[in-house]
């Protein structure tokens, strides 16, 4: 006889407090400081430095080729060869550099902006998923402390604007996979499960969900590694649906997951995040200058591998050329091929942050009784956060597999979308400001740990501790401080690389730990 299986259980949740609204202030100041600090200081004579100089003149293009605040501007300067990245993040770029200009405060203070919300989303992805707010705030300071986080909000460039995307999208996806759960929990009490036949009910539209489809169609509109979030997502969101079906008794569980939740999902996270995807587009189709706007007309359609696109619509036609162009593009810039970049990482690199990238370089310059100093950029990631990338991941697989953790499969998933599919690419040429959009989900991951590492340990009966924490604590609450003072310190020690601050020879050369990090 089959045992009986165990009453469902409703999700915990613990209301949003007073404390949580003060923790996310003091999170989101220290995130606005250590992000403006210094934000205009590192140029090339007053021009971008770095990738900056790709994206930021293009955002300036923008500017000055608006049509209207609806349509905005396109990259129409043939000077640029090929643009090779949806038009977004560039346009979120033109709108500092509208208020403020063609400066560094014009095209750095969007990216910076993008990077504090992402610190705060951190913690209020970690807030949602453990309903703790002290795991929330392990999690803020972990991202606030990150090397990688605090430099890609400092420059012109794209990728900490998919990052907020992708960080906000977990985090209502989070939502949605708790707000249905209560849904089914909700239906089954009422005894709604067992009276609507073998596919089990409907569960309502849901908001949460439509939000994440938002979101991920803005990742997208940035570059086209969104699709593989929308990917992950997409069949993380079906297989719980299939997981609540099955846990709530339906009969036929993945019937009623295919027919009555997998037309709204492909709806919500496939469907509206191509057609926000076909609206971030709206200058190029609007302009008449844009770049391959009229490349039927010049036979550059007919001459490529794909003139059997001279047969739709002009517009269309056109438009596809440019993204086969750019596909094309980056299927070229292989290793093998013979491309190679002195900067060069691959993902296998980036789990212990051993391939750091330089953005910013200033050498022989006299300091100091003749001695000689440098000023120096680098985008590096923290070691004590990076370097338990993966201790943290399979102890996130553990806890999911063997103790039904569900708090660690939104991150762990998330995790798996930024880097599977660039391991399967291994032979592209890549670089480590790809693996932005991991530690924000290290960090959560990281922050849960440390939450169940605060629980465990005997009480601690130094005199010392108790008088300056005001209270007994365990030993693995001191364990929990003792790391995130290492955090904290590492941040400190590292942060000459991270800000460009002015240090003697020896000092940056005492910061080179690896030799694969000069």
């Amino acid at each position: 006889m089959r045992p009986k299986r165990p009453a469902p259980q409703a999700p915990v949740t613990v209301p949003w407090s007073k404390h949580d609204t003060q923790a996310t202030i003091v999170i989101a100041a220290f995130a606005l400081f250590t992000r403006f600090l210094g934000l205009t200081q590192p140029t090339s004579g007053g021009t971008p430095i770095f990738d900056e100089k790709h994206y930021v003149p293009q955002g300036w293009d923008m500017v000055r080729s608006s049509f209207n605040p609806v349509l905005g501007g396109i990259e129409s300067n043939p000077g640029y060869g090929l643009v090779v990245h949806p038009p977004l993040g560039k346009q979120l770029l033109a709108m500092g550099e509208t208020l403020f200009g063609y400066s560094p405060l014009g095209w750095r203070i969007m990216t910076a902006l993008f990077g504090s919300a992402v610190v705060v989303f951190v913690f209020l992805l970690a807030r949602r998923l453990s309903q703790s707010t002290s795991i929330g705030i392990l999690a803020g300071a972990i991202a606030l402390f990150d090397g990688v986080l605090l430099v890609a909000s400092k420059f012109g460039m794209l990728d900490i604007f998919q990052v907020l995307f992708i960080v906000i999208a977990s985090w209502t996806l989070a939502g949605d996979m708790r707000q249905v759960h209560q849904r089914w929990h909700d239906a089954w009490l009422a005894g709604e499960v067992q009276t609507a036949g073998p596919l089990g009910p409907r569960v309502g539209f849901r908001w949460w969900r439509f939000a994440t489809g938002v979101l991920l169609g803005l990742a997208l509109s940035v570059k086209w590694s969104g699709l593989y979030y929308i990917a992950f997502f997409g069949l993380l969101g079906s297989f719980w649906d299939l997981w609540l079906r099955n846990r709530y008794g339906v009969k036929k569980p993945v019937a009623g997951t295919l027919l009555r939740d997998v037309p709204s999902a492909l709806a919500s996270i496939v469907l509206l995040p191509a057609v926000l995807y076909l609206w971030s587009w709206r200058a190029w189709f609007a302009s008449e200058t844009s770049v391959y706007r009229h490349a039927n007309v010049d036979g550059t359609v007919a001459d490529s591998d794909w003139p059997w696109l001279n047969l739709l619509p002009p517009s269309v036609g056109n438009w596809l050329y440019y993204h086969f162009s750019v596909l094309d593009f980056h299927g070229s810039l292989t290793s093998s091929g013979g491309h190679s970049h002195p900067w060069d990482s691959k993902p296998w690199a980036w789990l212990v942050a051993a391939r750091p990238i330089l953005y910013y370089s200033s050498t022989g310059i006299e300091c100091g009784n003749g001695g000689e100093c440098r000023e120096m950029i680098f985008l590096f990631g923290t070691p004590p956060i990076w370097w338990l990338t993966v201790p943290i991941l399979l102890w996130a697989a553990w806890g999911w597999l063997t103790r039904q953790d569900f708090r660690v499969i939104v991150p762990f998933i998330a995790f798996a979308a930024g880097f599977l599919p660039w391991l399967a690419a291994f032979d592209r040429q890549m670089y480590f400001f790809y693996a932005t959009a991991l530690v924000p989900f290290t960090a959560v991951l990281i922050a849960l740990a440390l939450g169940n590492l605060a629980q465990k340990g005997k009480p601690v009966t130094w005199k010392w501790v108790r008088k300056l924490a005001g209270q007994q604590l365990r030993s693995g609450q001191l364990a929990v401080v003792g790391y995130m003072a290492l955090v904290g310190a590492a941040f400190v020690y590292w942060s000459p690389i991270l800000y460009g601050f002015m240090v003697p020879e020896d000092y940056y050369q005492s910061l080179m730990w690896l030799p694969s990090w000069k």
